[in-house]
């Protein structure tokens, strides 16, 4: 094996072995132990690996101190990431070693709480976690989750309820006149008059599009009312004080992005739209909202490639920067 190969596998195991630490700090008490356990056997199967592992351990140990206090400044961490990044690594050991080294000194556990699923969230009947899930349910009612959504299923001899506990779906109705059929949110409750539509619980507002026939939504404020009928080609949010006033929406182009996986936007921020990307994507997108203020986004871009439709962002805006550290990590920011 010649010398450009034997660097070029060193360089690929270093990789992986930076991959493997990530995801060593992300997911639940089971999914760690899991991940614990198969980063084990990686080591065991070759000394080569566990040679990397202990050297990249070995280099983020020199930053665990780096950490800021909460609340406190992050330049000390920084000072200290850029002091030890100056040292002799190969390049991509480097790139691996500075996202997660960023990670530390940025304070890993806040970032990663932003994206992290709290315990209802990961102990949902239904969860689709970094990709599209189609769901066909016990009565024939077809649910399609975008990425980072969750939900519990209520089935009874009265009722078929779907709580939505974060996320967006697309329910297709199926027909049962013994039973109606709810979407329930924190917010309030959406019965299905007819087949098709999309919610999203985002935040403290769900937000309902109506694509074919109609339903009726309450709010939790206004439980006791008769609701509101939303029909066909409508839009409404639902929020602390109420349902909000109906709006009109485009059927067509709701209905394409979800058959085509897209994320259709117009004149939306860009940090907005990186957290759309961010929900389907399996590993996470770093960005500081404050610097990215001001850049406004009209673009067709896909769910299902997320590595695609940033380089679709960045062809539209050359200012941008965006770098992919390894696969669970891409750095996006606009340096001045």
């Amino acid at each position: 094996m010649d010398h450009s190969s034997r660097g070029a596998q060193a360089d690929a195991i270093e990789q992986q072995a930076a991959e493997w630490i990530v995801r060593l700090g992300a997911g639940n008490a089971a999914e760690k132990r899991r991940a614990s356990e198969a980063f084990a056997a990686w080591k065991a199967a070759d000394p080569r690996h566990a040679q990397a592992a202990a050297g990249m351990e070995q280099f983020l140990a020199q930053f665990a101190h780096a950490r800021p206090p909460a609340g406190g400044s992050a330049r000390p961490a920084r000072a200290a990431l850029d002091a030890g990044l100056a040292k002799p690594l190969r390049t991509r050991t480097r790139r691996a070693a500075a996202a997660l080294c960023l990670a530390l000194a940025l304070g890993v556990p806040a970032w990663l709480g932003l994206y992290a699923y709290p315990p209802a969230v990961l102990l949902a009947d239904l969860r689709a976690s970094g990709g599209w899930q189609t769901h066909m349910l016990e009565d024939g009612t077809r649910i399609v989750m975008r990425g980072g959504s969750a939900v519990n299923l209520h089935y009874d001899a009265k009722r078929r309820a779907v709580r939505l506990l974060r996320g967006e779906i697309l329910v297709e109705v199926a027909h049962d006149v013994a039973r109606p059929f709810l979407v329930e949110t924190a917010q309030g409750s959406i019965e299905a008059l007819g087949t098709r539509f999309v919610v999203q619980e985002e935040g403290a507002v769900t937000t309902l599009s109506m694509l074919e026939s109609k339903v009726r939504v309450k709010s939790v404020r206004d439980a006791g009312d008769s609701g509101v009928v939303v029909q066909a080609g409508q839009l409404v949010r639902i929020g602390r004080d109420g349902v909000g006033p109906i709006e009109q929406i485009d059927v067509r182009s709701i209905a394409d992005a979800w058959q085509y996986r897209q994320l259709v936007v117009s004149d939306r921020p860009l940090a907005e739209v990186l957290d759309q990307l961010a929900r389907n994507r399996p590993g996470f997108i770093r960005y500081d909202r404050a610097q990215l203020e001001g850049i406004r986004v009209s673009a067709v871009l896909p769910l299902d490639d997320t590595d695609r439709a940033l380089q679709l962002l960045k062809n539209n805006f050359p200012a941008l920067r965006i770098r992919s550290f390894s696969s669970w990590l891409v750095w996006v920011d606009a340096p001045a």
